[in-house]
């Protein structure tokens, strides 16, 4: 996961960075069901904008970027 918090996370739809990776969630069996997107800072705000983005909405994953489709 550290190497995935590293890259930008764009939305192709509006070709606006939404943030980076700050958490993810995971079910009983151990599989990832969301990657929880949104500002990355030292100190997380509790109303700031946060996106769950499960894997259907990941369209690539590049050297420097993840490509998602949010409507």
């Amino acid at each position: 996961m550290s190497d995935l918090q590293h890259k930008d996370v764009i939305n192709i739809v509006s070709g606006t960075k939404i943030g980076k990776i700050v958490d993810i969630e995971i079910n009983n069996e151990g599989v990832i069901n969301y990657l929880i997107v949104g500002e990355l800072k030292m100190m997380r705000r509790l109303n700031a904008s946060e996106y769950k983005i499960s894997f259907k909405q990941i369209k690539r994953i590049g050297n420097d970027v993840i490509l998602v489709e949010l409507n």
